[in-house]
Order: C-alpha cells, then structure tokens, then sequence
C-alpha cells in the first residue's frame, strides 16, 4: 500500500470506531423514567449514525439503532433529522427537474 492510501484508510478506520463509539446502549432494563433519558440532541445523533450503528449491531449484541430509554416526541424528532441528513434527505431530489442545458 503506498503511503498516500494508508493516510485515509487509517483515518476512515479511526472514524468508524468513533462513531461506533457514540451508539446507543443496549436495552437491559426497559423502566420508563429517570435522569439518564436520550433528548432531542442525542435523538438527532444517533440518527446521524444510523447507518453506522446499523452494521454495527448485526455483529454486536450490545448495540441498538435505536435508544429505548428517550424522552419521547423530542428524541423521535431529532433521530429522523439526524437519519435524514445521515442518508441524503431531500437535497437532491429536485436534482433532475431543473431547467434543460441547450445542446451545443
């Protein structure tokens, strides 16, 4: 491997782990209440490692996509926008119906 690969290989490597890292906990205990309850922004970043966490939990039992212990509406909320920007979200969806470049 020449050393301009390795430089990015590493750092794709080392943010993985990190996000890997940041995912929800496992669902060992499954009472509602409490101080430890995921809000809005845990909510809009586990939804921005979602896709992440996802591969991660189909090896890992110990990982969820989702975290069981929010705070309700506000987590749900913030998840869909974190998963939403993760994924591409609406940003280029009016790519193709612009205006037609004239052929030269």
């Amino acid at each position: 491997m020449t050393r301009s690969r390795i430089l990015p290989t590493v750092l794709v490597v080392v943010g993985v782990l990190a996000l890997a890292a940041c995912a929800p906990g496992g669902n060992t205990v499954a009472a509602a209440g409490g101080a430890d309850q995921a809000g809005f922004w845990l909510g809009l970043w586990h939804g921005a490692i979602a896709p992440i966490t996802f591969i991660v939990s189909l090896f890992n039992d110990h990982v969820n996509v989702y975290e069981v212990h929010n705070s309700g509406n506000w987590y749900n909320f913030g998840f869909m926008i974190g998963l939403s920007v993760s994924l591409g979200g609406t940003a280029r969806s009016g790519r193709g119906a612009g205006p037609k470049r004239a052929a030269k």
